[in-house]
């Protein structure tokens, strides 16, 4: 009796993880229910991970899966919270162990349409490839799963609810429980982490003409302008470095030399939640970055070395710097912050 009792759960548990995309599902046979926001184009998937309901259910619970870190006791989330655009509001990112990182946690708001991944590398070009660095990277320790691996996937094994949709996500396996296909379901669930139901959005798609004030407006027309220029770095609809395209094998164009290094351009989506910025959280507010950009940039770093030529001063009269900080706010999508889609699971 116990142990059909366990199954139940199992299956319940199971039922309501699948629930958030099956349940909703308006696409073909075979096909994935997205329910992208307006104006946004269907992600890219590699071709030897195609997206499903069953991977992306598995993916959302290892994403909160603490079992995932050498102290059992942190998460991919620790890192990359909802409530704050999946960032984690600290200036350095700090690992399992406590190890603090060289930069701050990326946001994972629109992933699926990154050109690249990590804050410097232009080598990860996929989140299968990029999630290898926090599950297995020892300097800096992040997840320091580096020689656990048999462990690790034994406490899955053991777990029913693992095994159940294990099974249900990689049905041509004979043993699915392997660090390819948690890193394939892993990076599915990422993909489905889609901003795009801002205030700005409902302006720009919905004809929403009250969802932005007269400063946000404003705001709007100075960070697509020539002269103040955010547009040129943070563009698309990911408000980032370009999109990338099919065959596309360029992705330079999404970093910025800034006289201390490359970085690539972050999205501004839902940046009024993921303070500090800049690549060391160096600044607390959004009025900070505006006065740093406006001042051509840290001048130390560019007699240093040399940098990008879209990083070039401006000035602000009047209320243009609030009406700047009004557009960005207006990017913050509390849909997104509280959709139970991305949450932890039950």
């Amino acid at each position: 009796m116990r142990r059909a009792g366990v199954r139940q759960l199992t299956l319940a548990r199971c039922a309501l993880l699948l629930a958030g995309w099956c349940a909703s599902a308006a696409a073909g046979e075979g096909e994935f229910p997205w329910q992208l926001p307006r104006g946004f184009p269907v992600p890219a998937v590699p071709a030897d991970n195609p997206i499903s309901a069953e991977k992306v259910a598995l993916g959302r619970l290892l994403f909160y899966e603490r079992r995932l870190s050498v102290t059992g006791a942190y998460a991919c989330a620790s890192c990359h919270a909802q409530s704050r655009a999946f960032t984690d509001g600290r200036a350095r990112a700090a690992g399992a162990t406590g190890e603090l990182h060289a930069r701050s946690a990326m946001s994972l708001a629109n992933v699926a349409y990154n050109p690249a991944y990590t804050w410097t590398d232009a080598g990860f070009t996929s989140l299968e490839a990029q999630l290898a660095q926090p599950l297995f990277n020892e300097h800096p320790i992040e997840m320091g799963l580096k020689g656990r691996e048999r462990l690790v996937l034994e406490q899955l094994a053991g777990d029913p609810v693992y095994r159940d949709l294990f099974a249900r996500a990689f049905p041509q396996d004979t043993a699915p429980i392997t660090f390819v296909n948690l890193t394939r379901a892993l990076a599915s669930f990422e993909r489905t982490l889609i901003s795009g139901r801002s205030a700005f959005d409902r302006y720009v798609f919905d004809d929403e003409r009250a969802a932005l004030d007269d400063s946000a407006r404003r705001g709007m027309a100075l960070f697509y302008s020539e002269r103040i220029g955010c547009a040129q770095c943070h563009s698309g609809i990911t408000f980032s470095g370009p999109i990338a395209h099919a065959n596309e094998a360029k992705v330079a164009p999404s970093f910025v030399e800034t006289g201390a290094g490359r970085f690539r351009v972050p999205t501004l989506r839902n940046v009024a939640m993921t303070a500090p910025y800049q690549h060391d959280g160096r600044f607390a507010s959004l009025g900070e970055v505006i006065d740093h950009y406006a001042a051509g940039g840290d001048q130390r770093e560019a007699a240093a070395a040399p940098r990008d030529e879209r990083l070039r001063g401006f000035k602000l009269a009047g209320t243009e710097r609030a009406d700047l900080i009004a557009f960005l706010e207006s990017l913050t999508d509390p849909e997104f912050l509280a959709d139970p889609r991305f949450a932890a699971p039950p």
